[in-house]
């Protein structure tokens, strides 16, 4: 459905057929977003990756309470500690910790087109409402007046912005 920065026509005629049309897949997160585990609870994240099909840059993980639900901080009158080795960030790279009111199910629950959910890591969403998201809510595709970014092979910006409330921690 989606190659390169380009939706395919074909399918996608319109958002809520282009995500029912759609196979699900996974990611290859190692290869195409430089995220791996390096010890027990501790995990690595490559801003800029080169793979088989471009240059990502960028890269996001998320917590789990399982296989098909986001793991919700309930942080009112908790203690919050985390660390962080920023010692080989680059220059001018911005890495960065933060909430985001996210449903829990990725998003299944409220959007009855939304057959991916967390489990593949639908209903992503912050507070600068970012529009190159290429799934909204998980059940339409993000194509209309989808513009494919110039400099990015990957990305682009579609008409809807994915839009919530966002805390930032570091």
């Amino acid at each position: 459905c989606y190659t390169s920065n380009e939706w395919n026509s074909t399918v996608c005629t319109d958002p809520a057929r282009c995500a029912s049309g759609c196979a699900l897949e996974g990611v290859d997160y190692r290869g195409t977003y430089g995220i791996t585990q390096t010890s027990g609870n501790a995990l690595s994240m490559k801003f800029v990756t080169k793979h088989q099909h471009g240059t990502n840059v960028g890269c996001r993980v998320y917590l789990m309470e399982n296989q098909n639900r986001y793991y919700m901080l309930k942080l009112l009158n908790r203690e919050f500690t985390f660390d962080v080795d920023n010692s080989q960030l680059p220059c001018g790279i911005n890495g960065a910790l933060y909430l985001i009111a996210m449903d829990a199910d990725g998003g299944m629950g409220k959007h009855r087109g939304n057959r991916a959910g967390a489990r593949y890591g639908t209903g992503y969403c912050d507070a600068q409402c970012p529009h190159d998201m290429k799934w909204i809510n998980g059940e339409k595709a993000n194509l209309l007046d989808w513009r494919p970014s110039d400099s990015d092979p990957n990305a682009g910006r579609g008409r809807y912005g994915a839009c919530c409330d966002e805390m930032d921690i570091w």
